[in-house]
């Protein structure tokens, strides 16, 4: 078996046009792998999906065009991977995926295929496990809009008691020229939880004002 890992890996010292579309199409195959693990009981977009396919075919072209520099190509596919969170802020367990499938690209481009095989399917398997283990505890973002006038700070307190059994409060920002806030919080319902009836509790306090729910790292599911 070690053999065969040792026997997996190609010389990218002298690079043919063979062995660098071998090495897309090894680095394609495992992005692909790695999309499917993430999305193992996991809602996502295809458009992240496909970056997940995409992103170790970058990472290993930028580590075959610096000539095996690895220094450089990590600073090189890194930049170009963080991109995508300047404008929509990653969740940890996207970080996590965008990593994963640079570290493949990185291994792949330098020529380790047996090595790139294996480490891609025991995070796979450890990304579904946890994914398995933590499927009742999904957390979720909250955004509540309310006026300037509330005190925000311990206002929902009775509330979040009732319906969840963890959250926490991630920022806090003014809108509509300074007399609205918007609050985001993430938490996590607890099992019988109605989110029906825990947005009605929400909307006596804070006035009827806008309330959002949605899955953490995704677009707005629910707003009222």
């Amino acid at each position: 078996m070690l053999d065969l890992i040792n026997q997996l890996t190609i010389n990218t010292e002298s690079l043919t046009a063979l062995t660098f579309i071998i090495q897309m199409l090894v680095s394609i195959a495992l992005g692909t792998v790695i999309a499917a693990s993430y999305s193992f009981r996991n809602k996502t977009s295809r458009t992240f999906k496909a970056t997940l396919v995409l992103l170790p075919a970058l990472v290993c072209v930028v580590i075959l065009m610096v000539n095996g520099s690895v220094g450089a190509g990590v600073a090189v596919a890194g930049t170009f991977s963080l991109v995508r969170f300047r404008s929509a802020p990653g969740s940890a367990r996207e970080i996590a995926a965008v990593f994963l499938a640079m570290a493949t690209g990185l291994i792949c481009g330098m020529g380790y295929f047996g090595y790139a095989l294996i480490f891609t399917v025991i995070l796979s398997i450890a990304m579904m496990v946890l994914t398995l283990s933590g499927a009742k505890e999904e957390e979720k973002e909250i955004h509540i809009t309310i006026p300037e006038s509330l005190d925000y700070e311990g206002v929902f307190e009775e509330i979040w008691g009732k319906y969840t059994n963890s959250h926490k409060l991630t920022s806090v920002k003014t809108t509509d020229m300074g007399s609205l806030f918007k609050l985001s919080y993430t938490a996590v319902f607890k099992e019988d939880a109605k989110q029906k009836a825990f947005i009605d509790d929400l909307r006596v306090k804070n006035g009827n004002l806008p309330i959002s729910i949605h899955a953490s790292g995704l677009k707005d599911q629910a707003t009222l």
